[in-house]
């Protein structure tokens, strides 16, 4: 509710400053929100650059990740580029969002960058309540049919692209190869499998081991989620209401998902750094989630070889139903009141939606920042086997899974949603409670965050 207030309160300070655009001449600013101090302050920033070196300004979080991504970018383009360069400033993801909303109440956006990265999770939110802010790339001449289809959705609002979708956060079934053999299975037998045949080969691997399958962090609607989004099903229908009371396939999915719990196949854990150290660990036979869990797994030196790659299972009699889903990634923005936008899409359109060489270095460098620009799957270096996963070229595969993923509907209140059915299952498992009863109650949640 928190959230709801705040949401009201920053829409009621943003009409209110945008209104007040409409003052007198020295109150006037311009059609992006920008004061008309700020402008007249950017415009000779921009006309300084013009006549020696351009610099842009980028906010992005996690120095090893997304930030070395975006200053190696830097360091390809100014190669054909001289008197380019790019300040990438760490800032954590919902101080990102902060800033953004605090500096369009004030009405100066001369404090935004020229490009900043979003979490795919809030994008759609955002996008709506601060379009402004966002660039329209649909004529920039980036081919968005190359990046994988359910990713780009994420960034597009009423048919045009305001994003360019960066890290890769396809859902791998990895697996202790280790712990299959002791029970006669390998990873093909958990390769391109249903919900049903998992179910099981789960409990003959927790009979022969006496391991689980799996480890859950308690309350996480995650798994669930893989479910629903690998057949492409929503917790809205098409027209962007909420769908979960009603919802036959969240319903299945949460039926499989107690099922695990009856058969002590999957376990919960209270935290995301047990779940962690499990893996680390070794208490769990496999894990299912995005592939950025690689980097976790593979920090495990003396587990190298004991490790494979395997798509997820999919739904039993769902139409549509795949082994592919996605958890998880950000996608870059060049805000739309910036005075560098010509340059800042330039940038993007030449490097991460362009540059073969980059997306091999993040490989290299050992970052775990797998792409989702296919042309990447066409390197040496994606094609190279990984001697931890059996001899797997596990980054080709990567993307290849993100190109099957489905794309389903994507409404603003997708993290509303997934909190409400989060709360939901967690009283279910832990308290024994009604299922129809508490997907209302989720339902309703959502309603209400939705002012509806």
């Amino acid at each position: 509710m928190k959230k709801r207030i705040l949401a009201t309160f920053m829409a009621i300070v943003l009409g209110i400053s945008l209104t007040a655009c409409g003052g007198t001449n020295a109150q006037k600013g311009t059609d992006d929100g920008t004061s008309k101090e700020s402008a007249e302050k950017q415009d000779t920033e921009g006309k300084s650059n013009s006549q020696g070196e351009q610099k842009l300004i980028v906010w992005a979080w996690d120095k090893n990740f997304n930030v070395y991504a975006m200053n190696k970018a830097a360091e390809i383009y100014s190669k054909n580029h001289e008197g380019i360069t790019v300040d990438v400033q760490d800032i954590m993801p919902g101080d990102i969002e902060t800033k953004i909303t605090t500096a369009l109440a004030a009405g100066d956006t001369s404090t935004l960058p020229d490009i900043f990265l979003l979490q795919d999770v809030t994008f759609p939110k955002m996008l709506e309540n601060y379009t402004n802010v966002f660039t329209d790339l649909s004529g920039s001449g980036i081919d968005f049919s190359q990046f994988a289809g359910a990713k780009v959705s994420n960034s597009v609002m009423d048919g045009k692209n305001y994003g360019v979708p960066f890290d890769n956060g396809a859902v791998v079934n990895f697996l202790r190869t280790d712990y299959l053999e002791k029970a006669g299975f390998t990873a093909a037998d958990f390769t391109d499998i249903t919900w049903s045949d998992w179910l099981a080969k789960a409990k003959v691997v927790k009979e022969k081991t006496g391991l689980p399958m799996l480890m859950s962090q308690a309350g996480s609607p995650n798994i669930i989620y893989f479910m629903m989004q690998s057949c492409g099903a929503s917790f809205f229908d098409k027209n962007g209401n909420v769908n979960i009371a009603n919802n036959d396939i969240l319903k299945q999915c949460i039926d499989i998902y107690l099922q695990m719990i009856k058969d002590k196949t999957l376990v919960e854990v209270a935290s995301w750094d047990e779940l962690i150290g499990g893996i680390n660990n070794g208490t769990a036979a496999s894990v299912i989630q995005g592939c950025w869990m690689m980097a976790t797994i593979t920090s495990q030196a003396d587990q190298s070889g004991k490790w494979a790659f395997a798509n997820m299972p999919k739904l039993q009699g769902v139409e549509g139903a795949t082994n592919y889903a996605n958890s998880g990634g950000a996608t870059w923005v060049v805000a739309g009141v910036g005075k560098q936008k010509e340059l800042a899409i330039d940038f993007l359109k030449e490097t991460f939606a362009g540059s073969t060489e980059l997306y091999d270095d993040l490989i290299t460098a050992g970052t775990g920042a797998v792409g989702t620009w296919s042309p990447a799957k066409e390197s040496a270096v994606y094609n190279q086997a990984s001697d931890f996963f059996g001899g797997e070229a596990v980054n080709a595969k990567i993307l290849e899974y993100a190109s099957k993923i489905p794309t389903v509907i994507n409404t603003p209140y997708d993290g509303d949603a997934q909190s409400a059915v989060g709360v939901a299952v967690s009283n279910i498992v832990q308290q024994g409670a009604d299922i129809e009863s508490e997907l209302k109650s989720a339902e309703d949640t959502v309603k209400f965050n939705m002012g509806n």
